[in-house]
């Protein structure tokens, strides 16, 4: 599924170089190769082909042009192909004035021609730059030297640019608090202040009462009535609903109209919300069945205000390039008879759009669980097969860090609420990692296997250390 428009293409500052003392010639065309081979991928591509006759950058006299052309147009990341040998200090140069994330990557050899001469030595030009990168501080990606049509160059480009993603994602990062963290849930402590200083990401705070009045006005607003018919209308082409009133559904319809709105008034690209228990008091309902909705759209909505599990979802539905939601997921018990597997589950929050259409079941709207008072509404359905990445933001005593791991659903008991059973190659070691810490029982996932883009985004945001669990 493609996910609502919430996000921003990336823009690719795309620089080939060479060197002067081999083939000029061969450098063009793989240049042309090049730029050919990354046409079809989800990113905004600014050339230099304004620079001079080649479109290659070689003097180092140039650098400030490329510098002040890019800086204008706002680029995301810089990818250099070595086109030839390629200028180590030309790159350097540039890479050191942008501080944009970098892939190096140049197309491997042929054999020499018959009287032994070699066109491009593109591999030591590749040395040369790593370390010109080095020098000036500035963190790089980069694809094994390979053919263009190689499968390596394809899993790497899009793992870069995955990475970027999830590198921009955080960049002025508004997450939406809506009331303190559940009583009790030492677990979902953050600190505001080390969050904006490490890394930008600002806390908008909004009181649940605040919010209710909200819920009201959209309740009985005429701007919003058609909207609120649209969703009920499609709430009832997807669930049986006539065990809720049609005061539940009201609320509950108005409830996401106004998260949305709220949050987009403040620039929110996700939200931690106290879903229990000041909200029943003040709509007597349950969020759980909005949350993922609005997930499914594009805003995450993290349950029991879990600051740190909205940032673990927008960088991983950044690292999937928005093509697919995540679910903010309770790690809750081992499988019954799997000692790898795990169930991942919560309340009723994961996004319909993710259910096991296969599941003779099917798909229903509930009445709470666990709590006495039976609150409405939330989500019952199983999720559908395939591959999956975990990953937590997460900290303590000051030190960042991000738990990233991959799995596979399997088959398990059902169970109420929403769910799936992971299935990891080791989960006694996932558990002991979690356990000695610093995570905490929720994790977000996505329905993709991007653990390689996630670890290559740690390289680009200082203060976060990646943590691999494969």
């Amino acid at each position: 599924m493609q996910m609502e428009g919430r996000h921003s293409t990336l823009t690719l500052g795309f620089v080939p170089t060479r060197r002067q003392v081999f083939s000029r010639d061969e450098a063009l065309k793989f240049k042309r190769l090049t730029l050919q081979a990354i046409g079809s991928y989800p990113v905004h591509i600014m050339d230099i082909d304004w620079l001079n006759d080649d479109g290659l950058l070689y003097d180092p006299a140039d650098v400030s042009k490329v510098v002040e052309r890019f800086s204008r147009s706002g680029i995301d990341a810089l990818f250099i192909p070595h086109c030839n040998f390629g200028a180590e200090d030309a790159v350097g140069a540039l890479a050191g004035a942008l501080r944009k994330p970098v892939l190096l990557w140049g197309p491997r050899d042929e054999e020499p021609l018959a009287d032994g001469t070699r066109l491009r030595d593109t591999q030591c030009g590749l040395f040369a730059s790593s370390k010109a990168l080095r020098r000036v501080g500035v963190p790089f990606s980069y694809i094994v030297n390979c053919r263009v049509d190689d499968l390596e160059f394809r899993e790497g480009f899009s793992t870069f640019l995955s990475a970027v993603s999830v590198k921009k994602s955080l960049e002025n990062l508004v997450i939406g608090q809506i009331g303190t963290r559940p009583r009790g849930f030492w677990t979902v402590m953050a600190n505001e202040g080390e969050l904006l200083e490490r890394f930008g990401i600002r806390i908008e705070p909004l009181t649940v009462s605040e919010l209710a009045s909200m819920v009201n006005q959209v309740l009985q607003s005429d701007e919003y009535r058609e909207r609120i018919k649209e969703e009920l209308s499609s709430i009832a082409s997807r669930f049986e609903t006539s065990h809720l009133t049609t005061e539940e559904l009201n609320v509950t319809v108005a409830l996401k109209l106004a998260l949305s709105r709220w949050a987009a008034s403040v620039g929110a690209s996700a939200i931690a919300l106290q879903c229990w228990t000041a909200l029943q008091q003040e709509l007597g309902i349950m969020p759980c069945f909005v949350n993922g909705e609005l997930t499914a759209e594009g805003l995450p909505v993290a349950c029991e205000t879990d600051i740190h599990g909205a940032i673990s979802s927008v960088m991983l539905q950044a690292a999937a390039m928005h093509a697919t939601p995540p679910f903010l997921a309770d790690l809750t018990v081992r499988h019954p008879t799997n000692d790898n597997a795990e169930l991942l589950w919560h309340c009723g929050n994961f996004p319909w759009a993710l259910r096991d259409e296969s599941d003779s079941r099917g798909a229903k709207l509930e009445r709470h669980s666990l709590f006495l008072d039976k609150r409405p509404i939330v989500g019952e359905w199983r999720l559908k097969s395939g591959d999956l990445t975990v990953c937590r933001f997460d900290a303590d005593h000051g030190e960042y860090s991000l738990l990233i791991g991959e799995g596979r659903s399997t088959d398990g008991p059902m169970t109420r609420g929403t769910y799936v059973w992971l299935e990891v190659d080791d989960w006694p070691r996932w558990e002991r990692r979690i356990i000695e810490g610093p995570y905490i029982h929720h994790v977000a996932v996505t329905y993709a296997r991007v653990a390689k883009a996630l670890v290559e985004a740690c390289r680009f945001i200082p203060g976060l250390k990646a943590d691999q669990m494969d």
